[in-house]
């Protein structure tokens, strides 16, 4: 074999041993040191075939070298050389697939200008290193040591070429090692980052298994739930990049990627899971209106009954305000039932902000028609209590007036006039309002007689928490 055929043979096989340490790397660490033996075993058979009478002592390797030929020595030099160049082959070639696993690691976690110089310093050394192969091959196919007759001078030269192979080798090794070295900092850091993948990726997962069935639950509750669906199948791509890894998107990418499933797919669950929750709330709450409407209904039967007494007892100016009342319930029941049946269908149509807005509406709307038909029944009572007894009303409204003027002159000699006067404005109005009701005659208009007094007990309590208030902030 010439030089040209072990330069080319050798390229082919550092090309071959240099690539694909991602996947290949296991089986090669595990088939390198048995294609070893193999071949050391096949050259200690080849060298046996030499001698058929070297059996008895100690063997027909190179025991039988004398039978071949001159140049022992230099043959056991050669060959000694040679066994020394191929061990410094093997652990160059295993110290490489090393270093490749650990720029991979860097490669892969890292993004910075650090990192990315540290891989074009690793591929400039293999270059070196591939040419100092080719060269260990060369060497390697200088002469057929195994030969039984060799040229002169042969073995010599064969010996020169290989210690300069293993010196190469060496040497290559040495760099590799001080590279291996500054590299370690950005390896620690590129596993500790790695380390949080398999974690990341697997919460993100887990999450995604979760909202798969909270949507099944969903759709076994009898509810739609396609747009979960949609949402659902938009992370199936993520997923996807998830499952081919960091070697192949990059540690940070990855991380980054797996919280944003992790997230997306949560909130999909969050929504699953309320969705049946929602549902039976809203069918409570439509349950509710329903009942208060039909009550509202039943009680809106009897304002006529109460407005009647209110004509026939008391003056126009009691009652004129209430008249309309009856027709309000009965509208507000009408327009009550209306909504209702539209929040219904906006729960079955799964329009959820739309029927807790319409619940809203129609719950303010029977809150006021509530209030209006309690007013007529509350406004018999308190006419009823003033004509049986106005002094009593009179009494409440001057209790407040005195407390509020007792707490006004609290600590003082004079009263402070922000007080004074609304406190002597509301018994102006205390006295007029006793005043009107003894000149009315048999018909006296009792409603504006309480408002008045309300008027003036709520003055009264205006001025007692402006005095309190000022009390507090100093």
């Amino acid at each position: 074999m010439g030089a040209g055929s072990a330069a080319e043979q050798g390229a082919r096989v550092r090309a071959g041993s240099t690539r694909g340490y991602g996947t290949r790397l296991a089986t090669e660490l595990v088939l390198t040191p048995v294609a070893v033996a193999g071949a050391l075993a096949m050259a200690a058979v080849a060298a046996g075939a030499g001698s058929f009478t070297g059996a008895g002592s100690g063997g027909g390797g190179r025991g039988a070298w004398w039978r071949r030929g001159g140049n022992d020595q230099q043959r056991a030099d050669a060959l000694a050389a040679r066994d020394a160049a191929q061990e410094a082959f093997y652990q160059l070639d295993t110290a490489q697939r090393e270093a490749e696993l650990a720029v991979e690691t860097v490669r892969a976690a890292e993004d910075t200008a650090t990192a990315r110089q540290a891989v074009e310093n690793f591929q400039s050394l293999s270059a070196r290193i591939d040419q100092v192969s080719v060269g260990y091959f060369a060497a390697l196919d200088t002469c057929d040591l195994e030969a039984v007759e060799l040229p002169p001078g042969a073995a010599a030269e064969a010996r020169r070429r290989l210690e300069q192979a293993r010196a190469e080798l060496a040497a290559q090794l040495a760099e590799l090692g001080t590279f291996v070295q500054r590299l370690q900092p950005l390896v620690q850091h590129a596993e500790a980052q790695l380390v949080k993948v398999a974690p990341a990726v697997a919460r993100a997962k887990q999450e995604l298994l979760g909202a798969t069935n909270a949507l099944d639950a969903v759709r076994a509750a009898g509810l739609r739930a396609d747009d979960l669906a949609a949402r659902l199948a938009g992370l199936a791509p993520e997923l996807t990049r998830l499952n081919e890894g960091a070697a192949r998107h990059g540690v940070a990418a990855t991380l980054q990627r797996a919280a944003d499933v992790e997230r997306r797919a949560g909130a999909i669950r969050a929504d699953a899971e309320q969705r049946p929750a929602r549902a039976q709330e809203i069918d409570r709450r439509v349950a509710s209106l329903r009942t208060r409407i039909q009550a509202l209904e039943n009680r809106a039967g009897t304002i006529e009954p109460v407005l009647s007494e209110l004509r026939r007892r008391f003056s126009a100016a009691c009652w004129q305000d209430l008249q309309r009342v009856p027709q309000q319930a009965a509208e507000a029941v009408r327009t009550a039932r209306t909504r209702l049946a539209e929040a219904s269908t906006a729960r079955d149509e799964q329009r959820w902000a739309d029927a807790t807005a319409t619940i809203g509406t129609i719950r303010a709307l029977l809150g006021t028609a509530d209030g209006s038909v309690a007013a007529v029944a509350e406004r018999l009572r308190r006419l009823n209590e003033a004509e049986r007894d106005p002094q009593a009303e009179v009494e409440r409204a001057r209790f407040a007036l005195r407390d509020a003027q007792r707490l006004a002159m609290a600590g003082r000699q004079t009263p402070d006039p922000r007080h004074a006067g609304p406190l002597d404005a509301a018994v102006g109005r205390l006295d007029r309002a006793v005043a009107s009701l003894a000149e009315a005659g048999r018909h006296p208009d009792y409603w504006r007689f309480l408002t008045e007094l309300d008027g003036v007990r709520e003055t009264a309590a205006q001025v007692v928490a402006m005095i309190r208030g000022e009390h507090a902030g100093r």
